[in-house]
């Protein structure tokens, strides 16, 4: 790996501004930022240089592990083609989302869910990724082996953020059991009769599990120093839960009266990129637009298009008055980093990490050209 890089000619996204000039990068940091255009070094011809992006959430991998019912990937093979879709999206730093807690899927197991965990190990330990890879554990609270699950991880270290969910019908995210229904009883291809079942299913579960797993999780990630991050929450009798637990993270708040209170709590509120591409939620909850511009707004998560994340940070600012392209970049960059405990990167400033990317803009849609990753470039 060269020990020095120059990029010059460039449009540099800064914390708070934009800058015209030159970034200096040695031994993998960011040694210097000045303005003006230098003879030597990778000419950008004015394109944007921003910081890596660092994505928290996102559930991409299981994908390409389980592509089809029934079928299986190889592991390894799976997680090289999630990191290579990443990193060529500018994602830098990245939190794979597994499952712990199965809810009704009998096609995917927690054995499945250590695989891809292994496997991400293995690729970050022979230096076979990208992108820098964490685990995040996605806890469906209601499930009955989600306990089970979580004891799947006990001991590992690339561990680093756990969601607590509960998506059982009726509340949080499924307040209207109409998108409930169009959601699970044509994804898992049941009749009304047998639908009403599960909802009853789903239900007894939460009432059974949801409180006590929440507890006994968020105490264990107190213990081993893992962030922890709330799931869909509506009210603000979820935040004041949340805040009990120590949650640092409001994952995907489905009222702006719930993100309000999660804000004024001093959580760092995420919502899903492809809501502020799309304009709304899938699920008919609050749009991340609305929360922008309430200044309810910290952190964007690419959740199941890797893509979204750029694309939503260079949108953002068109639809949302209040909100500038450096505000909108530190949503996916700066904001997610700091949140997680990562403050070695995230912004473009001397002695951070050269977790870089090169983007130029056509007709309203960001062109990833080069990305690099501690000065050593990976896309």
């Amino acid at each position: 790996m060269p020990t020095e890089l120059i990029l010059t000619n460039a449009r540099i996204v800064l914390a708070d501004e934009i800058v015209e000039g030159t970034v200096a990068v040695r031994d993998g940091l960011i040694a210097d930022i000045s303005h003006g255009v230098v003879r030597v070094g990778e000419d950008f011809g004015g394109d944007y240089l921003i910081p890596g992006l660092v994505e928290l959430h996102t559930d991409h991998l299981e994908g390409h592990y389980a592509p089809r019912p029934k079928v299986r990937w190889n592991p390894l093979a799976a997680v090289l083609a999630h990191d290579a879709q990443v990193a060529t999206s500018g994602i830098t730093t990245v939190f794979d989302a597994l499952r712990v807690g199965m809810d009704e899927d009998p096609d995917i197991t927690a054995q499945d869910m250590r695989r891809l965990a292994d496997a991400i190990e293995d690729g970050v330990a022979n230096d076979r990724l990208r992108a820098d890879h964490f685990i995040h554990l996605r806890c469906e609270v209601s499930a009955d082996d989600c306990l089970e699950g979580f004891a799947h991880f006990d001991g590992d270290a690339r561990v680093r953020l756990a969601s607590l969910m509960d998506h059982a019908p009726g509340q949080r995210q499924f307040v209207n059991l109409e998108t409930y229904s169009y959601y699970y009883q044509r994804k898992l291809k049941l009749t009304d009769e047998e639908f009403i079942r599960f909802c009853e299913k789903r239900m007894a579960q939460s009432d059974r599990n949801s409180r006590s797993n929440r507890v006994a999780i968020a105490r264990a990630c107190q213990d081993r120093g893992i962030v922890l991050a709330s799931h869909d929450d509506a009210t603000t009798a979820h935040v004041e839960e949340a805040v009990e637990q120590g949650i640092k993270v409001a994952e995907f708040p489905t009222t702006l009266a719930a993100a309000a209170a999660s804000k004024d709590a001093g959580m760092g509120v995420l919502m899903g990129a492809p809501n502020v591409v799309r304009g709304g939620s899938h699920s008919g909850n609050v749009s991340a637009r609305e929360l922008a511009e309430h200044g309810c707004l910290d952190i964007l998560s690419s959740d199941y298009i890797p893509y979204s994340l750029i694309q939503s940070a260079f949108f953002l600012g068109d639809v949302v008055d209040s909100v500038s392209l450096p505000q909108a970049v530190a949503m996916v960059s700066k904001n997610p980093a700091a949140a997680t405990g990562l403050t070695d990167r995230g912004e473009i400033a001397p002695g951070k990490r050269a977790d870089l990317v090169r983007v130029r803009v056509d007709e309203h849609i960001p062109v990833v050209r080069s990305v690099w990753r501690e000065g050593r470039r990976v896309a």
